[in-house]
């Protein structure tokens, strides 16, 4: 299996109205499901911050500036984004370049 190159990231900052973490973490799974429609090969990660227990953070590697562009544009995210909204205090997203990295297997352990 090739690995891409991979140097663009998308962060989502979710901050969920108290109580309602759940209906949040299903919608976000649904968001997810949408979008690997569409970029197959995606992966997206979704953690719960354990001090703030409504916050969730999503972040995502991305093939190119271009790809995350589309996605964000398309139907799946502005209705996606959009149907959460009642869920939601704050959303900030972002999109990061890799600065640095550093990688170790089994025997670097």
């Amino acid at each position: 299996m090739e690995v891409a190159d991979v140097s663009v990231y998308t962060l989502g900052i979710w901050l969920v109205h108290p109580g309602r973490e759940n209906d949040f973490v299903q919608a976000w799974r649904d968001l997810a499901r949408k979008t690997k429609e569409d970029f197959p090969n995606g992966k997206a990660v979704l953690m719960h911050d354990r001090d703030v227990k409504n916050r969730f953070i999503s972040t995502g590697p991305w093939e190119s500036l271009e790809q995350v562009e589309q996605w964000r544009a398309s139907d799946v995210f502005t209705q996606s984004v959009e149907a959460m909204k009642d869920l939601l205090e704050h959303f900030e997203a972002r999109t990061l370049d890799e600065a640095a990295s550093i990688g170790w297997d089994a025997s670097d352990m």
